[in-house]
């Protein structure tokens, strides 16, 4: 820890450019690494493979293997990971307010509890 701030701590685990993004498409039902190459961000797979990793190490995602040969993973949220929710959906009504031409999540999305 840098300090004991909760702001500094938290941006610590996902303030980089990408994990919020992955854990959008995971709330939205995305758990392959195939799946979040498809988002409209393009996330690069080195970094994809980073961001997993990272998230994976900080708890917020659990990883299994769905197939042996080649070995494949499926990604799920972590309880600590699904806490996030609530965090995601005020970041989407502050962008609705604030950031002209940002799209409305679906009303299944924002409505949901962690």
């Amino acid at each position: 820890m840098r300090s004991g701030c909760p702001i500094a701590n938290t941006l610590d685990i996902v303030g980089d450019r990408w994990t919020l993004v992955v854990l959008r498409d995971l709330f939205t039902g995305k758990v392959k690494f195939s799946d979040f190459l498809t988002s409209p961000e393009g996330i690069a797979t080195n970094v994809l493979t980073s961001r997993l990793q990272m998230m994976e190490a900080s708890g917020l995602v659990e990883k299994t293997t769905y197939q042996q040969r080649p070995k494949r993973y499926a990604y799920s949220l972590t309880p600590k990971g699904r806490d996030l929710l609530p965090v995601l959906q005020t970041m989407c009504r502050w962008a609705n307010k604030h950031v002209p031409g940002t799209w409305t999540p679906p009303d299944w999305f924002m409505s949901m509890k962690t």
